[in-house]
Order: C-alpha cells, then sequence, then structure tokens
C-alpha cells in the first residue's frame, strides 16, 4: 500500500504544476479580454477568493492527512484558483497604471516638466525623438501630476508639431540617456489609428508604460540641469550605438544610402536598437523571413551564453583552486547564463530575449538539484514567467511567434545533434567535415520543421509568408550567428572590426535581396478568421511533428479555410465604404461585387514615412483588395501622400485626379482628370464625377495657368447602388465650391438628399454651408481628422450645424476606421468600439 501511495504522489505532483501554469495563461488570456477595468476592490476580492482554492489543494484532507483521492480534481481547482490570482493582479496592477494618465485638462497646455531622459534617444531627419521619466511638473507656476513616463520630440529650428510656431533657430544639443531637463512641453494621450487589422499603438504605449506623448516647446528654451546615471544600461547603449555609426558613416549626406543602412543593421544587432534598421531593410528581411535574426533573438542569447559558458569553464579550469570550491561545469553553467541575461538586459529585454533567459535559468537550476522536467513543464514555465513580467505581451505577434517555434522545435525533437564518438584513426579534417555535414543536416532539419509549423502563424498575424524563408535562412542562420555577431560584438573591444561587421553585413544584404527579387518569393493571402486560423496553426503544427506520414496528410484540411479565405464583398448593386483611419488626412476604400476603388491614398508623416506605406497598403492586403482605381480628390500632401506607395505596389490601379498635368504622379501614366460628368458603372453600382467642371480640368491639363487653389479643384464623386441609396465623397472643396455645385440644374438633380456624406473640408469653417446641409440632408456624415490635429478639425460651429439638423457626425478620432455598407445604410461599426479595451484611448476631444 506504500508502494502504491507514494506512487500516487509522485503522479499527482507533476499534474498540480502544470496546473498552476497553465492557471496563470488562462488567467491573463481572459484579463486581456476585459473591454473595461473594475474597482481595485473587486480585483482584491478575486485575489482572496483565488488563494482560498490554491490553499485548499495544497491542504491534505482526512483526519490521517490522506491524499486528494482525483489527482484531476485537484488540479483542475488549482487551475482555477491560480487564474483567478493572475486576473485579479493584472486587473489590480491595471487599474494602478490607468490612475496615473494624463488629465484631459493639461492635453495641449504648456507644461514645464523636470525629469531625466530614460532611453536612448532617436535622431530623425525633423529633430530628436525621446522618453522621458517626468519628476515634477508645473502648469502656470502650479504643481500638477503628468504622468511618469512621456515620449517627447524635440523638432528642428524650434518648430511646434501642432501650431508651426518656430521661435527659435538653435540646433537640438546633443541628448543622452541619463541626462536631467527643465522642459516646456505640451503633452496628449498616446492615440493611435485604430484599422482593421492594424497595428494597436495603444496597447504598445500602455506595454510601454507611456501615458503621454508631446513635443518640446521653445517660448521658454529647455534648460539642461546635469549629466546624470539614473540609467545606465541605457546610457551604455547609446554610447555603444552611436560609436558604430560614427566609426561607420562619417558623413551621411556623402555616403551612399547602403552603407548607413548596413551600419544601422550593426547597431541593431550589437543594441537591439531595432529602429536603427532602415524600413526598406525591414521589408527585406520580413520577405525572406529572416527578420527574427537581425533582432536580439533567442539563438543570438543562446549562442551568446554557450560561448560565454566555454570561455569561463576553460579559464575556471586552470585554476585548482576555484574548482575545488565550485566545479567547473558549474561555473561555466551559471556563468554563461548570467553573462547572457546581462545581454539580454543591455539588447532592450525584448520577449525572445526573456523566454530564452527563463528557459536556460530553468535547465540551469535543474541541473543544479540533479533533476530532468518535461519539455512542456519547461515550455510552460517560460511562457508564464514571460506573462507575470509582461502580461500584455500575449498579445504581440512577437510572443506567439517565439514560443511557438521553440515549442515545435522540443516537440519534434529537432534539437543539434550530440556529439557522436569518432574514430580516433580519423584525421582533424575528416572530424571537422563530420562535425559540419551532421549540424548541417540538423540546421536544414531544424529550419525546415519551423517554416512548416510556423507558416499557418503568420498567415493569421499578418496575411503574409516567406516562400523563399527556408533556403534564406539556410544561409543567413550561420552567417549572422557565427560571422557577423562575433565580429560586431568584438568590436566593443576593437572598433576597427565594426568596419569588417559592416561588410559582412552588406554581403547578407545583397543575398536577400536576390531572394527577395525572386518571383513569388512571398505568399500574400487575406487574413482568415480566428477560427480559420486556429485550425491552420493547429495543422502546421500536426504536419511538424515526428509521427508517421499517413498521420500527417490528415492535418492537411485544417489549412484549407486559411488558405482559400475569401472575404465577403458586397452583393451585386450594392456598395461598402471603409473610411481608414490614416490621421490628419483622408482615404475611403469603396468596394462592389468585384471591383474596388481607394478615393485618396492619405497624409505624408515625414520624408520616409506615408499613410500608404504604414496604413493603406497593409489594410490592402489583409483585406485580399486588389484596386482597380485610385481617385485622387487634389494634390494636398494629406489627400495624395500616401498614392506613390500604393500605386507602385498595386501597378494595375488606373489613377484618376484632379492634380496638375506636370505632377510626378503622371509619369508613365495616361492623363485621366476628374471631369463633371464623367460616369461609369461597375456591378450595377454608378459612380459619378460632380465637380471640378470641364473648364477647371482643362486648367489642369495645362498646369493650371489661373493659379486656383487646389482645394477648389477637388474631385466630387457620388456613388448609387441599384436601390438608389446614394454616398458623396466631396473632397476639400469650400464653400463656393458648394454654391457652383448647387446652382448647376444637373448637379442639382443628383444632389438629391444622400445616405453618407464624407464631409467636405474635415469639417473646417470653410465649407459644410447651411444651403449645402439642406439640400444633402445626409443620413450620416463622416469626418476624416487627426486626434487633437492643429487646425482644429472639425471647427465647433461646422459641428453644430450638423447637430442642429440632426445629422449623425462620426469623426475618425472618436470612432476609428468607419464601415457602412448601402445595404444597410442606417447602421455603420466603428472600429474603435469593436476593438474596445480597457487600454484603448477614449478622451475625444479635439479642440485645443
Amino acid at each position: 500500500m506504500s508502494v502504491v501511495t507514494h506512487r500516487t504522489a509522485a503522479f499527482s505532483r507533476p499534474w498540480l504544476g502544470t496546473a498552476m501554469l497553465l492557471g496563470m495563461l488562462l488567467g491573463t488570456a481572459l484579463q486581456l479580454q476585459q473591454r473595461s477595468l473594475w474597482s481595485g476592490y473587486t480585483y482584491l476580492g478575486l485575489a482572496a477568493l483565488g488563494l482560498c482554492g490554491c490553499l485548499l489543494c495544497l491542504h491534505r484532507i482526512g483526519p490521517g492527512r490522506r491524499q486528494w483521492r482525483w489527482p484531476w480534481t485537484r488540479a483542475c481547482l488549482m487551475l482555477v484558483g491560480v487564474a483567478l490570482v493572475t486576473f485579479a493582479q493584472i486587473g489590480w496592477r491595471s487599474v494602478a497604471f490607468a490612475q496615473g494618465a494624463l488629465a484631459g485638462e493639461l492635453e495641449g497646455r504648456d507644461l514645464l516638466i523636470v525629469g531625466s531622459i530614460s532611453a536612448m534617444p532617436q535622431v530623425r531627419e525633423n529633430g530628436v525623438r525621446f522618453r522621458m521619466e517626468v519628476e515634477s511638473a508645473t502648469l502656470d507656476g502650479r504643481a500638477v501630476r503628468a504622468p511618469d513616463l512621456v515620449d517627447l520630440s524635440w523638432y528642428a529650428h524650434g518648430l511646434y508639431a501642432d501650431d508651426g510656431d518656430a521661435s527659435s533657430d538653435a540646433p537640438i544639443p546633443r541628448l543622452v540617456a541619463g541626462q536631467r531637463w527643465a522642459m516646456p512641453v505640451r503633452l496628449k494621450a498616446p492615440h493611435g489609428a485604430a484599422n482593421p487589422f492594424g497595428f494597436d499603438y495603444e496597447l504598445w504605449m500602455w506595454e510601454q508604460g507611456v501615458q503621454a506623448t508631446g513635443y518640446v516647446g521653445m517660448r521658454v528654451g529647455p534648460r539642461w540641469i546635469e549629466d546624470g546615471w539614473s540609467h545606465p544600461v541605457e546610457r551604455l547603449r547609446q554610447r555603444v550605438r552611436d560609436a558604430i555609426v560614427d566609426r561607420l558613416v562619417f558623413n551621411p549626406a556623402a555616403q551612399d544610402a547602403s552603407r548607413a543602412r548596413a551600419a544601422g543593421v550593426v547597431a541593431a544587432l550589437v543594441t537591439g536598437d531595432q529602429r536603427a534598421i532602415d524600413r526598406k531593410d525591414w521589408e527585406v528581411f520580413r520577405t525572406t523571413g529572416v527578420a527574427h535574426l537581425v533582432s536580439i533573438s533567442g539563438l543570438h542569447i543562446t549562442m551568446f551564453a554557450w560561448l560565454a559558458g566555454a570561455v569561463i569553464g576553460a579559464v575556471w579550469r586552470r585554476s585548482s583552486w576555484l574548482c575545488q570550491r565550485v566545479p567547473a561545469q558549474l561555473a561555466s553553467m551559471f556563468g554563461g547564463v548570467s553573462l547572457a541575461a546581462a545581454y539580454a538586459l543591455f539588447s532592450g529585454w525584448g520577449v525572445p530575449a526573456q523566454r530564452t533567459i527563463f528557459m536556460l535559468a530553468t535547465v540551469a537550476l535543474l541541473r543544479l538539484g540533479g533533476r530532468r522536467w518535461p519539455w512542456p513543464h519547461v515550455w510552460l514555465l517560460a511562457c508564464a514567467l514571460v506573462l507575470s513580467w509582461d502580461p500584455w505581451a500575449m498579445l504581440q505577434a512577437g510572443f506567439w511567434l517565439s514560443f511557438v517555434a521553440v515549442g515545435i522545435l522540443f516537440a519534434s525533437h529537432s534539437a543539434l545533434p550530440a556529439q557522436a564518438p569518432v574514430d580516433e584513426v580519423m584525421g582533424w579534417r575528416a572530424r571537422l567535415l563530420l562535425f559540419g555535414k551532421r549540424h548541417l543536416l540538423a540546421l536544414i532539419k531544424q529550419q525546415g520543421v519551423v517554416t512548416l509549423a510556423v507558416a499557418p502563424l503568420t498567415l493569421l498575424l499578418f496575411g503574409q509568408m516567406s516562400v523563399v524563408g527556408l533556403l534564406a535562412n539556410l544561409f543567413a542562420i550561420p552567417w549572422v550567428t557565427l560571422v557577423v555577431l562575433p565580429v560586431a560584438f568584438l568590436g566593443i573591444a576593437w572598433p576597427a572590426l565594426w568596419t569588417v561587421a559592416l561588410w559582412t553585413v552588406q554581403c547578407i544584404v545583397a543575398v536577400l535581396q536576390w531572394c527577395a527579387g525572386l518571383p513569388l518569393a512571398q505568399l500574400t493571402l487575406p487574413v482568415a478568421p480566428l477560427w480559420a486560423g486556429a485550425f491552420a496553426v493547429g495543422g502546421g503544427i500536426w504536419l511538424a511533428l515526428r509521427l508517421p506520414w499517413r498521420v500527417r496528410v490528415m492535418a492537411l484540411p485544417c489549412l484549407l479555410p486559411a488558405l482559400w479565405w475569401t472575404p465577403v464583398r458586397p452583393s451585386p448593386g450594392r456598395f461598402d465604404l471603409l473610411t481608414i483611419d490614416v490621421g490628419q488626412g483622408q482615404s475611403v476604400l469603396v468596394r462592389t461585387a468585384r471591383h474596388s476603388v481607394l478615393y485618396d491614398a492619405g497624409p505624408m508623416y515625414s520624408a520616409d514615412s506615408d499613410a500608404g506605406e504604414r496604413v493603406v497598403l497593409p489594410l490592402l492586403r489583409a483585406m485580399g483588395e486588389r484596386l482597380d482605381m485610385l481617385v485622387l480628390s487634389h494634390r494636398d500632401a494629406d489627400h495624395t501622400g500616401g498614392a506613390t506607395a500604393v500605386l507602385t505596389e498595386q501597378a494595375q490601379t488606373r489613377l484618376m485626379a484632379s492634380v496638375e498635368r506636370e505632377h510626378r504622379l503622371w509619369l508613365g501614366r495616361p492623363f485621366q482628370p476628374c471631369i463633371a460628368g464623367h460616369a461609369w458603372q461597375w456591378d450595377g453600382v454608378r459612380f459619378e464625377v460632380l465637380h471640378p467642371s470641364l473648364d477647371v480640368a482643362t486648367q489642369l491639363a495645362h498646369g493650371n495657368p489661373a493659379g486656383l487653389k487646389s482645394n477648389a479643384m477637388s474631385c466630387v464623386l457620388e456613388i448609387t447602388d441599384a436601390h438608389g441609396v446614394t454616398a458623396v465623397l466631396a473632397g476639400d472643396i469650400e464653400q463656393a465650391q458648394e454654391r457652383e455645385l448647387l446652382a448647376r440644374e444637373l448637379a442639382r438633380d443628383a444632389l438629391d438628399p444622400v445616405d453618407w456624406l464624407l464631409v467636405p473640408h474635415h469639417g473646417s469653417r470653410t465649407s459644410s454651408s447651411p444651403a449645402w446641409l439642406d439640400a444633402l440632408r445626409p443620413g450620416v456624415a463622416v469626418v476624416q481628422s487627426g486626434y487633437r490635429n492643429r487646425f482644429g478639425h472639425p471647427a465647433e460651429e461646422v459641428a453644430e450645424r450638423y447637430r442642429a439638423r440632426k445629422i449623425p457626425l462620426v469623426t475618425t478620432p472618436e470612432c476609428g476606421a468607419m464601415v457602412w455598407h448601402s445595404e444597410r445604410p442606417a447602421d455603420w461599426v466603428c472600429e474603435r468600439e469593436r476593438t474596445l479595451q480597457y487600454w484603448k484611448h477614449s478622451n475625444t476631444k479635439n479642440e485645443e
């Protein structure tokens, strides 16, 4: 009986530990689904309830303190108890963090803050962006409470981001992490674009602990206080990064772009500063599936730990005094893990680095105790530790890619083979060849398994999968791991080696660019719904496991829903509109049963960033859209900024624009201006241009000799479905053009009451005249504008006109992207409401 009891206890213990780890994951996942936070007392009550359940599981029952009869019951109770505790502690942390948010009445006000720079500043063309840890803040000499951590921009030439005031032309001083400054600033709450399949900027800021963004004012100059050492790691990272850039890029204006971009990759590999990598290089790395190599990945951390452990072990064995006190094997193991943890901290402490350090530390502690856990326990423990540190990492793509890839390698036993014995008669060359052959085959097997298993996950997360990823990684993994990284790190001690590292990076980039240029290098599919993606991910994992092939092929049907997923389109005779959230700009996607039109392409954000590349194109890829036409209302940058990117990627797109003939957008394309009266029909839906008139279009063809304002040339597009439901996209026309449209008999007939209206000129006070609104009487009106934009769009007097006529006025800062169907004209969907979570910004105040 004692033997049976002993075996039962031994069997029940692993179940209990596994239940605890699974409970932590379950509690985290459930809490991240909350749309709004509860009170702190509610979370404390849940934590107390969960602790009671956990203590009950640990208590031995019965007069003889007998074990639980049913281990499954005990494990389930432990899982629920730990899940409640985890749910409660994340909720309580969130409540405490939310209390430090920027007060609404402080947004846009001139504050004076004192604090220290807490992260490496990022130098940009228009200035410097940096993160500051705030110590105190005052408003008009009165102390106020500001968030503890803010992201600031210091614009070149003293330019304000919002009001255009250029009060100082003094150069920006060199900012260093740890410095203390007193700065006049204007702050606002973090507010990102809310689009389907888009990046959740507000979640990222929440995860970073940043609760306000803003810019440095120049009316009262910033004042340096002292060079502090409050952030020594960031200061060291900046020193190394700047040393790399200063050595490799002597004169950015004179050097070729490829050298400067390669220097950014070297800096990113050494310091983990991924923002140093050029956007074009990121696109190449993603297309070839090697993006994990140019960030601080688990492979880099493991390699560093192995090398550090080997060096420590070799040095340790040379001292008998050291070996007598601590075995060389333990010193090598824990020394390697400790130095790898220091490297992970130096590189930014990302999710892959956290996962690797926790796994290495767990294995080291188990070996110290002479124990061996099954791989699922080690994997679950690493997941639980990462989420304990950063629960919101569970919503990041990197978390899933990292842990799924490692789990697959564990499950498929695709680790590097152990060193097999070799014949002592064999020469060193033969031994080296045998060693290389064995590890090359293992590398090919590993990469094949990971590619097969992770491909459905990348399709689910990004709608893209690298077809050449296996080929590119077979070359890139050993090159980056064994050549680029060691040389780049040795450059810290001998800076001349950074030049060698630059050459090695240029070599790998050249190979990857060739791979990215191959036909069908990347597969792009519409993003499937969660259920189809989950089936596909499960199928990919099933295919990668060590099972008979007859069992593996049974997983193929699981892949079909995601691979052949087709997004729902409007029925014939109907259309829908997607008002894209692009900030202070304009872009609307119009879809019929088989055709798509993009009306405007969003603004230009900076010299190397625009809405087309960052917002519109990712959305079109995720939706599987191939544009038939791009309509540009007029030449202003907030409407045409993303046009080049859209036309470059979707080369089949026809262009129709109210833009002068000599404009660069017409190069290589037939000139097709917007002309009132031009109409066409797709799938039973009629499209008609209402403005500009033929006279204005003729002037555009001759370079606009009359010098008309660009707003006056705006292309107004009317869309009518087979059932008479109408939408009008009015561009930036002003009241003069509104009167012109109303005065024309043809336009008066066309401008009967409409069901959907894109508000002219973003709601400026120069548009939306009373006569215009009385004639159209829209069922719903939409304003595309930026949060707290410097123009004050929509103007309060204009908004009042809509309210007085009981016309629903929807703004993109409040709604995010808006979806409207002509089949249900009285209903619409706001992306910000559809995806509401407690970290989402809900303050929609736009006025200064």
